[in-house]
């Protein structure tokens, strides 16, 4: 037989693969792995555990909420309803 080259051989096999299945793979959308410094890595790290914690915080604040039943209005000072119970007398 006559000798066939690896990419030869790799067109044969994906051929072969298209032809008994419809599976394709997913494109990639992401740029391909990067090499990370142990610094960059480890400030990374940090800053995703930082986040974790605050999400944890907020979700923990919201289930303590729903669980006693507290509703979280917005206060503002500035509008005149909050000012009404307050009287200006001249003293003259």
């Amino acid at each position: 037989g006559s000798e066939i080259t690896a990419e030869e051989r790799r067109l044969i096999d994906k051929k072969h693969l298209n032809d008994i299945t419809a599976a394709r793979l997913p494109p990639l959308h992401h740029s391909p792995a990067k090499l990370l410094s142990i610094e960059e890595s480890i400030a990374i790290q940090i800053q995703q555990k930082e986040a974790y914690e605050a999400m944890q915080a907020k979700l923990a604040a919201q289930k303590l909420a729903e669980r006693l039943n507290i509703k979280m209005l917005r206060f503002e000072p500035e509008r005149n309803a909050s000012m009404q119970y307050r009287e200006v007398r001249d003293e003259d």
